[in-house]
């Protein structure tokens, strides 16, 4: 018996993790998987900063070469991990709609997008932005729009 009980749990933990689907979200406050929602949507003062900032900017583009690259020296370009895909798609969503709060997660190479953007121009831009993303099949979008409740000014205008 006391040999079988740490066999036992470590069973349980394995298939505890290979069944939990890793979630990349642009924003602390963004949905926690598919079908949850955006914490306080409509308050994206500082996501809107965070998105914005040129160093952040630049280490979400940077996060991304580096998984293609480290997946083109390892293989077939399109035969992608979909840690990596929900990762590379939540850094270029992060980039590029600056008060979305989105959470990713990526299956089989198909892609779903929930949580809240601001504006009916991100909402469609969802799909083309994650299929720049090598390896992405497919997009579904679950996303809302939510108004923003504060208008925050880039800093340098």
């Amino acid at each position: 018996m006391k040999k079988i009980t740490p066999f036992l749990l470590g069973l349980a933990l394995l298939f505890g993790a290979g069944a939990c689907q890793d979630v990349e979200s642009t924003s602390a406050d963004a949905p926690s998987g598919v079908g949850d929602s955006a914490e306080e949507p409509a308050q994206v003062g500082e996501t809107y900063e965070d998105a914005r900032n040129e160093t952040r900017r630049a280490q979400l583009n940077s996060d991304i070469r580096a998984r293609e690259e480290r997946n083109n020296a390892g293989g077939d370009p399109l035969e992608r991990a979909d840690s990596d895909l929900a990762s590379e798609v939540r850094s270029k969503l992060e980039a590029n709609i600056p008060q979305g709060k989105l959470a990713v997660i990526a299956e089989d190479g198909v892609v779903t997008v929930t949580g809240t953007v601001p504006n009916q121009q991100e909402y469609d831009s969802i799909p083309t932005l994650a299929r720049e993303i090598r390896g992405v099949q497919d997009v579904k979008v679950d996303a809302q729009i939510v108004a923003p409740a504060e208008t925050a000014a880039p800093a340098d205008q």
